[in-house]
């Protein structure tokens, strides 16, 4: 298993028009929402820490100017990525795995050739998703920092053109640095995106290390120990065959909302309904793993972060302003009780879904003003392959994104911007 991974991580690859396409569209939208991320609550307390290991040339930090060497810059980005709940996801894997990889890719492929930074973006993301999709068990880590951690330094070895023969130690010193639960993701806490910028520096470490003369475990994914065993449940065996013709990087959704995926059945049917005033209530009945990620109470002590994983405060968010805006996740929201009784509006319950990892479908059901009731299925969340934002929807959440940066940017050129050509 672990040689078929490798080899096509090391390996060429034959993207075809669409999935390439995909991955540039992709990328753009990660490199955006890490821009905004510049300005997020934590985001300058992540900087300083990062900076006291060392600044100076070296590698652009997101929407700062500034720069930092390329293990730090990995830090950084992966947390400004990540802080806003914005980043594209992989649903049927419950893995962000554009984050930590495009960190990684980002902070090692400045002077590389533009389509070798795109095919090492590609194997990373293909594996994380990979690990995702093979799991069966619930989720206990939080898998943009495991998988995520396994796929980056898969790119990274890509982009340092190590031989073959060493992928299998950046493999196994990328397992030794696995870590991040999601106890972070239970409580709403800011170690959340803390733990995806970790994967990032660990990924870079991975590779420096290998790069360095240094080796690592073997038989990190299925030994007694490894990757399966310990953090994920499942046999990635039936899927490797797949690797380089099924291609998971067309499967990933992008967020229209920064905040937690789950959220977005809910907010993509009363987003799209053309009176919000006149929303009475709203029921939704959901998997469990939904219920579970956002169908949390409102507290008025909350954390930014707890927020955006609460589904009665954006609830309350989209019917007032028709959108969700990152600035509105502040203590005087959290406290205002105009805004609590709009949230007061939903109801949220688990339906029978036996897969633990399901994010669909949902059942929402609309109730107005007037006493009429609507009935929503929501088979696939808005901004997933199945039911995808339109261009002007995708050119609004971009210039939204980058309008929060610290400095003017563009990302038109994503590829440019990762190997430097270009900003």
């Amino acid at each position: 298993m672990t040689d078929r991974l490798l080899d096509f991580a090391h390996g060429p690859l034959m993207l075809p028009a669409v999935v390439r396409a995909r991955a540039l569209a992709l990328l753009a939208d990660t490199l955006a929402v890490g821009v905004a991320g510049s300005t997020a609550p934590g985001a300058d307390g992540v900087l300083a820490a990062a900076s006291g290991w060392g600044r100076g040339e070296g590698v652009p930090v997101l929407g700062r100017d500034m720069r930092l060497p390329a293990a730090g810059a990995a830090f950084v980005n992966g947390f400004q990525i990540h802080c806003l709940e914005w980043d594209a996801v992989h649903e049927p894997a419950v893995v962000h795995a554009m984050s930590v990889v495009t960190a990684v890719v980002h902070a090692l492929a400045r002077g590389k050739d533009r389509e070798a930074a795109l095919a090492a973006l590609v194997v990373g993301v293909e594996t994380a998703c990979l690990l995702g999709v093979a799991a069966t068990g619930p989720l206990k880590f939080f898998r943009p920092a495991t998988a995520g951690l396994i796929g980056a330094a898969l790119a990274g070895a890509r982009l340092k053109e190590l031989p073959r023969d060493r992928y299998g130690d950046v493999l196994g010193l990328a397992h030794a640095q696995v870590a991040g639960t999601m106890q972070a993701h239970v409580e709403g806490s800011i170690a959340l995106p803390i733990q995806v910028a970790a994967a990032a520096r660990a990924a870079v470490t991975a590779v420096d290390l290998v790069g360095a003369g240094l080796s690592g475990p073997q038989n990190a994914l299925t030994g007694p120990f490894g990757y399966f065993p310990v953090f994920d449940q499942g046999d990635p065996g039936p899927l490797l065959a797949a690797l380089g013709s099924t291609w998971r990087m067309a499967e990933i959704s992008v967020k229209p909302w920064p905040c937690g995926r789950a959220s977005h059945g809910v907010l993509g049917v009363l987003g799209a309904l053309p009176g919000l005033q006149a929303v009475a209530t709203a029921e939704a009945e959901v998997p469990p793993l939904v219920a579970r990620l956002v169908g949390r109470p409102w507290l008025a002590d909350m954390t930014p972060a707890y927020a955006r994983l609460c589904l009665p405060f954006l609830t309350a968010l989209m019917l007032r302003d028709g959108r969700i805006d990152p600035r509105a996740f502040t203590a005087s929201s959290f406290c205002d009780q105009g805004l609590r009784a709009l949230g007061g509006r939903l109801t949220v319950r688990a339906d029978g879904n036996t897969d633990p990892n399901a994010l669909g479908p949902q059942q929402i059901k609309v109730r107005y003003d007037d006493g009429s009731v609507q009935r929503f299925d929501v088979p696939a969340m808005l901004g997933s392959p199945a039911n995808p934002l339109s261009e002007a929807q995708m050119r609004a959440k971009t210039d939204f994104a980058l309008g929060m940066g610290r400095v003017p940017m563009a990302v038109d050129d994503p590829l440019g911007l990762l190997t430097g050509a270009t900003g």
